[in-house]
């Protein structure tokens, strides 16, 4: 699946927040999200207005590792709406 170019931060954060993550956070820019389901994860994402396709991968990568699944499933999931 091609990710996004346009997706921002506080979309994203949206998207997570489905998953069981909430913000625990806000510094400048940047938006930590912790969830506690499948024991406790924390991510840091940035509150921009495009995230970047690499950035955005590598979040996405670093959840689908804490919730045993394929990024790809992930995305379909999160990012298919």
């Amino acid at each position: 699946m091609k990710l996004p170019r346009d997706l921002s931060g506080r979309e994203l954060i949206r998207r997570l927040e489905r998953l069981g993550y909430q913000v625990s956070r806000c510094r400048g820019s940047h938006v930590r999200l912790t969830t506690q389901q499948q024991g406790e994860h924390h991510i840091t994402i940035p509150d921009h207005d495009e995230i970047r396709p690499g950035t955005l991968s590598s979040i996405l990568s670093d959840v689908a590792i804490h919730f045993g699944m394929e990024r790809e499933e992930l995305a379909r999931r999160l990012l298919s709406e």
